[in-house]
């Protein structure tokens, strides 16, 4: 099943994500290699895909795992929640509907 990881940054922390982006990229780059990435990306602070220093908000991972509870250790085991990026973690079923 589909699992929708819905993550909130802690605020001034754009230099933290920068610095634990590549680690966090290389995890989900190993879902997207087995085929259980739906989608990934992060929550600009403002209207726009480069927000430049106005930073992010959160991310959004829509991935398959094989249980709630192995997506929410997935998220807990992210570098941007290990060190302090994510200020909180929410894991909810998702189902694919369209297209």
């Amino acid at each position: 099943m589909f699992y929708a990881i819905i993550a909130k940054d802690k605020e001034n922390t754009l230099y933290k994500r920068m610095v634990y982006r590549p680690q966090h990229l290389a995890r989900i780059k190993i879902l997207q290699e087995q085929g259980k990435l739906l989608l990934a990306g992060p929550f600009p602070a403002i209207d726009s895909s480069d927000p430049g220093i106005d930073g992010f908000t959160g991310s959004l991972i829509v991935a398959e795992f094989s249980s709630i509870n192995d997506a929410i250790i997935w998220a807990h085991e992210d570098p941007f929640y290990t060190f302090g990026v994510f200020a909180s973690v929410d894991v909810k079923p998702f189902r694919k509907t369209l297209p």
